[in-house]
């Protein structure tokens, strides 16, 4: 009797593993597109933009300092952070979001 019982309890665990993989596929599926793919759309979309960063726009840093564009070197950009000529440089990486375009 307890043989009977050991090989039905064996068969049935058969469809359960199967089961089991199909669900984590589908936890990984569900987490990519929700988590991993806006993120790398994001980095994507602000490397972009640092990259078209010109002289003249008005642009936000991490930090929360807003100014005007006055420079541009390879690594670096120099803002104007008022209109009375203080200028500041920051890494590119710095730069969070145009400002212009900012509501």
């Amino acid at each position: 009797m307890i043989l009977q019982i050991l090989a039905q309890a064996g068969q049935g665990q058969q469809g359960a593993g199967y089961m089991q993989i199909v669900f984590f596929v589908g936890i990984a599926l569900v987490f990519y597109f929700f988590m991993i793919r806006p993120q790398q759309k994001k980095q994507k979309e602000q490397k972009k933009f640092i990259e078209e960063i010109k002289k003249g726009d008005q642009v936000v840093t991490i930090g929360g300092i807003h100014g005007k564009v006055y420079a541009i070197e390879e690594a670096t950009v120099v803002l104007d952070i008022d209109n009375k000529g203080t200028k500041v440089t920051f890494e590119k990486s710095a730069i969070s979001l145009d400002a212009s375009k900012k509501q």
